[in-house]
């Protein structure tokens, strides 16, 4: 795998096969994926905002011709910074999971923008300026799939083949990768955050490290993650073995009776100590008390203000 360069814009993977960076790959700063034949173009999920999305498709025009109109669009999952720019490439045959498209609905994207335009006070006021400060949440119309699939859909981009693997519930309840095998290249939507904590609004963690497994079993040498730098299979196995290394730590403190809150902060993080956006290790622990059938909240807004209590970045 050639080593491609952690800068934003349009980077070419493979032949006619592209990622859309967006460092610094923190909270809503996501990946995208683009795959051409011919003049048949897929694209792998859109952005946070009408802003960002606009000025991706502004570049993939302005350097691939052939997509300059997008005929399908894959969502890999419901959260916003994946699909919120939908409305652009309306026209599009916009295909998720079926359990994608269900879920899509439920955050409106006004109530982020009344979020940041008027944030509590203390620390979730600053949780909720780090995670949305940067994004305008304006003029967003949800735009869900049309076309929905459970388990595996395959496509054809061209004479390019490409398949949609459902690898959900995990990280939301109806998570998609995408695997062009010809080009030996993988978009994990946020099955994988490159360099920063996951984080579980779903579960169970068995099934995060069961995509793992999948993504791994595909063996494509060039790994598109949905947060962080273009990577390749060893650090889809370093998360997979993050949940593994975090139930072993959480399963002996919850079953003393330790509470969530407390299991967090007690976790000696080790090989993992480096890695951004620690806060969230509130709601994998949740997720994983949840897992061993113990009370530990599941709704955002209550992980949220765990999430900061807990404080950023500590």
């Amino acid at each position: 795998m050639a080593t491609t360069p952690y800068t934003r814009g349009l980077h070419e993977i493979g032949e006619n096969v592209y990622a859309y960076l967006q460092p610094d790959g923190s909270w809503g700063w996501s990946n995208a994926g683009l795959v051409v034949d011919g003049e048949a173009s897929l694209l792998v999920d859109t952005l946070f905002d009408l802003k960002l999305t606009g000025e991706m498709l502004d570049t993939i025009r302005a350097a691939v011709p052939a997509a300059r109109d997008i005929g399908t669009v894959v969502n890999t999952h419901a959260n916003g910074d994946h699909c919120w720019g939908n409305q652009l490439v309306r026209d599009a045959e916009i295909i998720g999971s079926t359990a994608c498209a269900e879920e899509m609905g439920g955050l409106p994207p006004a109530l982020l923008a009344a979020l940041v335009a008027s944030p509590p006070d203390g620390a979730q006021g600053d949780l909720i300026r780090t995670m949305f400060g940067a994004f305008d949440f304006t003029g967003i119309e949800v735009v869900p799939p049309a076309t929905t699939f459970d388990g595996e859909l395959t496509l054809q981009v061209g004479d390019t083949e490409v398949q949609l693997i459902e690898v959900g519930p995990a990280h939301t309840e109806g998570d998609v990768i995408v695997h062009v095998p010809s080009q030996g290249v993988v978009y994990t939507g946020d099955i994988l955050f490159n360099g920063g904590h996951p984080i579980v609004w779903a579960g169970p963690v068995a099934n995060w490290i069961a995509a793992c497994n999948r993504i791994l079993a595909l063996d494509a040498p060039t790994v598109v993650p949905g947060h962080g730098p273009v990577c390749g299979p060893a650090e889809v196995a370093a998360q997979r073995d993050y949940f593994t290394f975090l139930t072993d730590e959480v399963r002996p403190r919850a079953e003393a009776g330790m509470a969530p809150m407390e299991v967090a902060r007690d976790i000696d993080l080790g090989p993992y100590t480096g890695m951004t956006e620690r806060e969230r290790l509130v709601a994998n622990v949740a997720a994983v008390f949840r897992d061993l059938g113990l009370p530990a909240p599941a709704d955002a807004a209550t992980l949220l203000q765990q999430m900061a209590a807990f404080g950023v970045g500590v």
